[in-house]
């Protein structure tokens, strides 16, 4: 069964000393000065994230970029995300991240990450800004996969789009995009 583990106990951690943590095969971000370990997705998963990078990069602008994790999203001194994907400008990014929100930032559903994707990085996303918000539940034998965007509206998320498995999300933040959440994982 997959786990998550949060450290440390006891203090707030920083960036630097998420940078100083070795590399041991775990997803390290840091959350409101609490380090998140999760472990390496799952094939389902992974095959939602790739169709996603297809589907965004197709229709992104030359000025912006998508990105998958890992890659450094810098929300403050003591919150350092890598969501699974995320659309920026080319001139806000730097070879080691993004300091600061991006566009559009994506989760796609673990078992594992479930609570922290829909709860702590969404409120995270929502304070620092980020104008676009996904969550992509890839879908598991008990359920179909479905797509729920949100877009910031005076500070707060509201949600503007939700796809089941053969319905088409169509957004027009960051930019124009239709995406079936059913193509993601067949």
């Amino acid at each position: 069964m997959e786990s998550m583990t949060t450290l440390p106990r006891g203090r707030t951690m920083t960036r630097a000393d998420l940078e100083a943590l070795p590399e041991d095969g775990w997803r390290h971000e840091l959350v409101d000065g609490a380090l998140v370990m999760t472990p390496a997705p799952r094939l389902r998963h992974q095959a939602a994230v790739v169709r996603l990078v297809v589907a965004l990069d197709a229709a992104c602008p030359a000025d912006l970029r998508v990105l998958v994790a890992p890659f450094s999203v810098v929300l403050g001194p003591d919150t350092v995300v890598q969501p699974d994907l995320l659309v920026a400008p080319r001139s806000a990014m730097s070879d080691t991240g993004l300091d600061g929100p991006p566009l559009l930032a994506i989760e796609v559903l673990s078992p594992s990450t479930t609570h922290i994707d829909l709860g702590l990085k969404k409120a995270r996303y929502e304070a620092a800004g980020c104008p676009s918000y996904w969550v992509v539940d890839p879908g598991s034998t008990e359920h179909e996969p479905s797509i729920t965007a949100w877009h910031l509206e005076d500070s707060a998320y509201v949600e503007i789009a939700t796809a089941g498995a053969r319905e088409r999300l169509a957004v027009t933040q960051p930019y124009p995009v239709q995406i079936s959440p059913a193509d993601l994982v067949t």
